[in-house]
């Protein structure tokens, strides 16, 4: 059953995909906007005061203020952000201010709303559901073969004293297989990491089809977290350009989409 649901149907057009909170811990909000939510991201030439203009009506349609929108620069990386009080609103209004070189951010503070952008890559979301502790994270096909869903969870653990089976995590809405084909030096990355049944579908001698998503599951499992605990969306960023912004299938040329995970206090 696909665990994001749209919070409003506009005939077949939804602004913004809601995690289901089945199992979530109370206050606690998670989704991922649509291409009809518009552009979200700072850095793909777009009026800034537009992009920021709709943050603020998402951050509004969620019932946050847009003090707490945080985000961070995102390199395709593995770093990780401890997000704390003071980082609150960091990237919101501009990219000078945005936490830097960081594509995982994990709190255990109340009302900082952490934010990603999308256009194909993987969106992440982790809850400790005994210490509260949230972790979002970002993971293309680089990110991923360097395993920031291990060092998301690492850092979790040595931070919050996170246990993974604590954990309740999802994989967001992004590419799927059908639509990702890739090359030998990717095949090789993916190889050195993970079991490749059900992630690689040879093509030809040199590519194949990958499963980002079923990859992160799978690495999630490998760090920890029970299969159980484990939501897995089915859209396709690639196959719904209509619903989706998709950086291969508009080449290159596209908006971002975001994620987002908080939990309020009140």
């Amino acid at each position: 059953m696909e665990p994001f649901k749209p919070l409003v149907m506009e005939g077949e057009q939804a602004e913004l995909l809601l995690l289901d909170n089945r199992g979530i811990g109370a206050g606690v909000t998670a989704g991922f906007t649509t291409r009809h939510a518009g552009n979200t991201a700072l850095h793909v030439g777009d009026d800034a005061a537009a992009v920021v203009g709709r943050r603020r009506h998402i951050a509004n349609r969620l019932g946050w203020d847009y003090t707490a929108w945080t985000c961070a620069e995102q390199i395709h990386g593995s770093s990780v952000h401890i997000v704390r009080k003071q980082d609150a609103g960091r990237g919101s209004l501009d990219r000078g201010s945005a936490i830097p070189d960081t594509d995982a951010m994990i709190t255990d503070e109340s009302d900082i709303l952490l934010v990603q952008y999308f256009a194909d890559c993987v969106p992440l979301y982790f809850e400790d559901s005994v210490t509260g502790a949230l972790g979002l994270a970002h993971a293309g096909w680089k990110g991923t073969v360097v395993d920031i869903v291990r060092e998301t969870l690492r850092q979790m653990t040595e931070t919050y004293g996170t246990n993974p089976a604590d954990v309740k995590a999802a994989v967001g809405p992004s590419i799927g297989s059908c639509c990702y084909e890739v090359d030998e030096t990717v095949i090789r990355h993916v190889r050195r990491i993970a079991a490749t049944e059900g992630v690689l579908t040879p093509t030809s001698d040199d590519r194949a089809r990958l499963d980002l998503k079923e990859l992160n599951r799978h690495l999630m499992i490998k760090a920890g977290i029970l299969p159980s605990r484990i939501e897995m969306s089915t859209w396709c960023t690639g196959c719904r350009t209509e619903v989706f912004f998709s950086h291969r299938k508009e080449n290159g040329s596209t908006g971002r989409m975001m994620s987002w995970l908080g939990r309020k206090s009140r």
